[in-house]
């Protein structure tokens, strides 16, 4: 599998209406006419509301992003403190939840996470697989502007690189003036794109080194320019 696997936040919110289980909910194809459907002909769907549950005691909260990795593991992150994260095996069996570590790496509580979260992408990179984090900015009154990150991890979720809103340069953070990523993906060639699309209107190209190359866009209506750039 050489792309990921990756259920934009919009398509997310509209399925997570129809469905008890919300974000995580699986689908599987379509056996029978009754219960939700979705598409048509061999390409029909019926939602398996069994799939993807989650304990007493954890909710959902507005949909950010769903990847799926080599094993078929699927990685769901919500603006929900609990879990912030939550992985699933191929069956919907919940494998494990991220609520204080992933956070803790970032630097941040479970709440702070879950006022930036947005993006997911997942990469293969050579024999190895990464994941990529997206994060909207978050400036609560009287507090540090959060968020304006774009963070790659290992599946177990070590951060690996930082890219934006850093404190200072390092060999593993650069400082990148983003307005408000919303979107991460990894070209075959290990280019990394990332859209800024709310605010600046533009989508910045870093080698796989997170090194800028080029940008391109800006507001309007024009031939290169964007209104919403959202995904990528």
């Amino acid at each position: 599998m050489s792309e990921s696997r990756l259920f934009h936040r919009r398509t997310f919110l509209q399925t997570a209406a129809a469905a008890v289980a919300g974000l995580a909910t699986g689908i599987k194809p379509a056996r029978a006419t009754s219960g939700v459907r979705i598409g048509e002909g061999s390409a029909a769907y019926v939602l398996d509301e069994a799939w993807g549950q989650l304990p007493a005691g954890m909710t959902w909260s507005w949909g950010c992003g769903i990847v799926v990795d080599a094993r078929d593991r699927v990685y769901v992150t919500s603006r929900s403190t609990n879990p912030c994260v939550a992985v699933f095996g191929p069956d919907g069996a919940l494998l494990e939840t991220w609520t204080k570590d992933l956070p803790r790496r970032l630097g941040y509580g479970p709440d702070q996470f879950a006022a930036t979260a947005h993006g997911l992408y997942w990469s293969q990179e050579g024999d190895q697989e990464f994941l990529y984090w997206t994060e909207n900015v978050h400036a609560p009154k009287g507090g540090p502007r959060l968020g304006g990150r774009v963070i790659k991890t290992d599946l177990d979720g070590n951060v690996l690189f930082r890219l934006g809103n850093v404190e200072k340069e390092s060999d593993t953070a650069r400082p990148f003036d983003f307005t408000n990523p919303t979107d991460v993906a990894v070209a075959p060639n290990g280019d990394i794109y990332v859209v800024d699309g709310y605010g600046s209107q533009k989508v910045h190209r870093f080698d796989g080194e997170f090194k800028h190359q080029k940008t391109i866009g800006g507001p309007g209506k024009g031939p290169g320019q964007f209104s919403t750039c959202h995904g990528v």
